[in-house]
């Protein structure tokens, strides 16, 4: 019998390459669901300040996206294809409205001065700025390759779980009071790399798709560290939110 290779388009995957996206896209829900409970799910229960209109309207796209993640993976597993290029569409749309709302609300929040303790606004600016890049690239290049399958489902998980960071710098600093910024870029890249080892261990390769993904969020993840305490970085910034 002729093996299909991974990059070879299929009317349906199997069962145990399919759940990882579902679980991937559960993860996601999860992990953002707990990060942003105390600000924006349950704020109701846990007080604070209220929140301005470009930070509602943050916080319900990128709910949208996450659970737009989960119902496309189930379409494919459920081999509605034709429903889930559809849905698609506006997908595409919806990731182009979460890059220009969060790069607004990073932005607004670097002109209010919001930043974790110890972290100059500016500086704290590098993180949404480079979450957006990383999206965006890995996003593009997921709808470019929309017609290689194996390609296209795994570049969207990476793109999706690499936003993560944010949420995952709240539970952390809800235990310990602390930014430490390549902690949280850790926790987000087990998430990925764990998404990645189950299909591995489903398919018995690991799959070019997630080694370029991880290699793409890794990279963004150290440059916009090091881009931060340049001269550079902060006559952008300053720029930015003028």
């Amino acid at each position: 019998m002729v093996s299909t290779p991974l990059d070879i388009p299929i009317p349906r995957a199997p069962r145990g390459e399919r759940s990882v996206y579902t679980w991937g896209a559960i993860a996601a829900l999860v992990i953002a669901f707990a990060g942003f409970a105390p600000t924006y799910y349950l704020k109701g229960a846990f007080g604070g300040a209220e929140l301005t209109p470009i930070k509602h309207v943050h916080g319900a796209v990128m709910s949208a996206w996450f659970v737009l993640l989960l119902v496309q993976a189930r379409l494919v597993a459920e081999g509605r294809s034709d429903l889930h290029r559809k849905l698609g569409v506006a997908g595409v749309l919806l990731a182009i409205a979460l890059v220009y709302v969060g790069l607004s609300a990073g932005i607004a929040s670097a002109r209010a001065g919001f930043a974790p303790p110890g972290v100059p606004p500016l500086v704290f600016l590098v993180l949404p700025v480079g979450e957006m890049v990383t999206f965006t690239g890995l996003v593009t290049a997921g709808i470019l390759m929309r017609k290689r399958s194996a390609w296209h489902k795994r570049l969207m998980l990476v793109a999706s779980l690499a936003m993560l960071t944010p949420a995952m710098a709240r539970l952390v600093m809800s235990f310990t009071g602390v930014a430490i910024p390549p902690l949280f870029f850790a926790l987000t890249d087990l998430v990925i790399l764990a998404c990645a080892i189950y299909d591995w261990r489903r398919n018995g390769r690991f799959h070019p798709a997630f080694a370029a993904g991880i290699a793409v969020v890794v990279f963004v993840q150290a440059g916009r560290l090091a881009l931060a305490q340049t001269n550079a970085w902060t006559g952008f910034a300053r720029w930015l939110i003028a």
